[in-house]
């Protein structure tokens, strides 16, 4: 069983590619994931300057590939469920690299926005604009 689910912010933004000839999208990008420390073992490895979150790299293809290149951002949290990928090319120096990877089958947007807040618990402004529909105020509910 090759399953990985991870949960955390974007180190940079994601990069959109077309492949040639097919024209498929792929878009890449990398999440910290924090490591389960305590809260002391987190302060002693900071300050050694020692990472405290692991780095791992992400691939997500066709419209939702494109979804993450419109739509996340650097620092945004972010959910991805993939599978683990190992592969090798030769570089351009002639030695041979290897490379770790999750391809996304299924990510989810954590956050929206600019302010990075939370998508739960939308605001009423965001059906000010539509016909029918006006804030209520909680106190004329009648449960």
């Amino acid at each position: 069983m090759n399953n990985v689910v991870l949960i955390g912010r974007l180190t940079r933004d994601p990069e959109l590619r077309y492949i040639p000839n097919t024209g498929t999208p792929v878009s890449t990008f990398s999440l910290a994931v924090d490591k389960p420390l305590s809260r002391e073992k987190k302060q002693e490895m900071e300050a050694k300057g020692q990472p405290t979150a692991d780095f791992i790299n992400i691939v997500v293809w066709g419209k939702q590939g494109e979804n993450c290149a419109n739509y996340l951002a650097k620092g945004r949290l972010t959910a991805v469920q993939g599978r683990i990928q190992s592969r090798s090319y030769d570089a351009k120096d002639g030695t041979r690299r290897y490379i770790t990877e999750v391809v996304a089958e299924r990510v989810q947007f954590l956050e929206w926005g600019n302010d990075n807040s939370s998508n739960f618990g939308s605001s009423d402004s965001d059906f000010s604009g539509i016909d029918g529909f006006e804030p209520v105020d909680d106190d004329n509910i009648p449960f």
